[in-house]
């Protein structure tokens, strides 16, 4: 049971970094001798490695440190087997300290806790083990009371430290576990864990030392008839960095720009010219270091409608020349006005309709215009799209489309498992949506009849489960692990009364509402493609209906979104995964029936 507490903190929400409180009570160097006859200055003792082969006549594995299983009966119930018997709750208050030292590349960190006074009496001591999310990094602690040692209740506010964790890398994530011993057979909360992060380069030593988390802070836009002019600050030269690039992107275009600085001229700032930006149109650009995997900072640029005014130097005709053609041109204005009058008094001799009428649909006309979406927002919303695989490849394929139609079409950042499967490869499935659904903005659960099938399996469907799973790869796991990870931060999140529009479910038309589990019935629904125009308005917190006006978006309404071509191909993809899952529903039926 002990090694089942180093899985449960995947699902534990992210903590805060704080600091223990002062006069914590931090390990001793003991022998195991005074530990096991109970003397005075054995009070919370180290146990090192050296300790367990003395103990138990082998070495332990060197990951796991002095950790052992059944720490308790094998180090100190050996004569007293009672001492080891008792039920003791897990610790409260698990907190990680940052320390300070001199290595730039890793951070070193101390957990503090506190004892809970369930079975306070009865504690024996505490066992710290931290692991690499997504990693196989592992370390661990142990450290015992001596065999007379029993605290009072009154001590369970009394502060536990372990000893420093270093060399652990920088920008990268954890849980620690923090177990109270003894730990009985069929006892569940003998444990605490939290997820944390190490500091990333620029926390620890300052953005100017970070190569790699370096990004221009300070961008400046001008813009000089069709021409943008972009100023920005360069790297301390310190870091080498020698070469930059820029990325804009808008309606599904691309302009790259190579930037070369002249540090002779200049070595703290440096402006450069970007062309053949299309008038009128808004550009989400993004400007970074030309490093592998350096941070790109966004900005925006908006490229106004230059108009070209002619002065009067550029037109300087004689006056000789201008008084005739100005008597032609005079001449022809007077017959073309006579003639226009005689046919208006011969139309109105025909028909004849009251002012009144004319004024009254003049003013009950709809008047079309521009609506900006709102600009308290830097970059595009990050959304974050889970779904079942259970339902087939074509499933998976529609899924899929929706979410390039949506980062294309959407102004959306759109996060996908299958987008991202080197990411998934290096962090680990489950921790890649632990911190996708802590970074995004917005959650779109798709739901499916497989979602809810493999939310309640029946024992029938146990090989079936299992050839699925070994089809679609481990994802299929990863993806409803975290749709039930996100159904429990809703519940949460209900209860403590907080916004729930960061969570959203959703369904193809192909599914029926009874597919969208419990859980999520408590958050906005749509149906797609019916509510794409709906969709739109949540993901950017703009009214599709006001006072005296109405939000249209042509390319994005239930019937104008096929006109695109990731549009059409969302509706075939729809279409395949209709008849897919049409048919393998059938033939479900028809082997009950026989």
């Amino acid at each position: 049971m002990w090694r089942a507490a180093l899985v449960v903190f995947l699902f534990s929400a992210p903590c805060q970094h704080v600091w223990a409180q002062e006069g914590a009570i931090t390990p001793q160097d003991c022998s195991l001798d005074c530990i096991k006859e109970g003397g005075p200055g054995c009070e919370y003792c180290r146990i090192t490695r050296a300790d367990v082969k003395t103990a138990l006549g082998f070495n332990s594995f060197k990951e796991f440190g002095s950790c052992i299983p059944w720490p308790c009966f094998e180090l100190l119930g050996k004569k007293d087997p009672q001492i080891c018997q008792h039920y003791v709750h897990g610790p409260n208050n698990v907190e990680v300290e940052f320390v300070n030292e001199p290595n730039s590349e890793s951070d070193t960190i101390v957990v503090s806790w506190k004892p809970s006074y369930y079975g306070i009496a009865f504690l024996r001591g505490f066992q710290v083990s931290l692991q690499a999310l997504g990693g196989s990094s592992f370390a661990c602690q142990l450290f015992l009371f001596h065999r007379n040692l029993s605290l009072p209740a009154s001590q369970s506010q009394r502060v536990y430290k372990s000893d420093p964790f270093p060399g652990l890398p920088l920008g990268s994530q954890y849980a620690v576990t923090v177990m109270a011993l003894p730990v009985p057979e069929e006892w569940e909360r003998f444990y605490r864990s939290r997820n944390f992060s190490s500091r990333s380069c620029a926390e620890k030593n300052g953005l100017e030392k970070c190569k790699k988390d370096w990004y221009p802070k300070h961008i400046e836009v001008q813009q000089e008839g069709t021409a943008i002019t972009v100023t920005f600050n360069l790297a301390p030269p310190q870091l080498g960095i020698r070469r930059y690039f820029s990325l804009c992107y808008a309606n599904s275009m691309k302009k790259y720009t190579d930037i070369s600085p002249n540090f002779k001229k200049n070595q703290t700032h440096h402006s450069f010219q970007m062309t053949d930006l299309q008038e009128g149109t808004n550009y989400t650009c993004e400007i970074a270091a030309d490093q592998m995997d350096a941070v790109r900072k966004t900005f925006n640029v908006q490229v106004l409608h230059f108009l070209k005014v002619l002065t009067p130097h550029s037109v300087s005709p004689s006056l000789a020349l201008m008084l005739p053609l100005g008597l032609s041109v005079a001449a022809i204005f007077v017959v073309l006005v006579a003639s226009l009058i005689w046919k208006t008094r011969l139309q109105m001799k025909k028909v004849y309709i009251k002012p009144d009428i004319i004024r009254q649909q003049e003013e009950s006309g709809t008047q079309e215009g521009v609506m900006p979406l709102p600009r308290n927002r830097p970059t595009p919303p990050r959304l974050l799209i889970c779904y079942s695989s259970c339902d087939g490849p074509a499933h998976v394929k529609a899924v899929m489309q929706l979410g390039a139609f949506i980062q294309q079409h959407m102004a959306t950042q759109v996060c996908l498992d299958l987008w991202d499967s080197l990411s998934m490869a290096e962090e680990g499935g489950m921790a890649w949506h632990c911190r996708q659904i802590w970074e995004s903005d917005f959650i779109l659960v798709i739901c499916s009849w497989g979602l809810n099938r493999r939310s309640k399996p029946s024992e029938g469907d146990e090989d079936d489960g299992a050839d699925e799973r070994l089809h679609y790869g481990s994802n299929a796991f990863c993806s409803e692990a975290a749709v039930k990870l996100i159904g429990e931060e809703v519940g949460h999140a209900k209860a403590r009364g907080q916004d729930l529009s960061k969570y959203m479910a959703a369904i193809f038309d192909y599914s029926d509402e009874t597919d969208i589990p419990t859980e999520l019935r408590l958050v906005s629904q749509y149906i797609l493609t019916r509510d794409l125009q709906l969709l739109f308005s949540h993901l950017h917190g703009v009214a599709l209906h006001g006072p005296g006006h109405y939000l249209k978006i042509n390319h994005i309404s239930e019937d104008g979104f096929t006109k695109l071509p990731s549009g059409a191909a969302l509706q075939w993809a729809i279409y395949e995964a209709r008849m897919e899952i049409t048919a393998k529903r059938h033939h479900s039926v028809g082997n009950e029936g026989d």
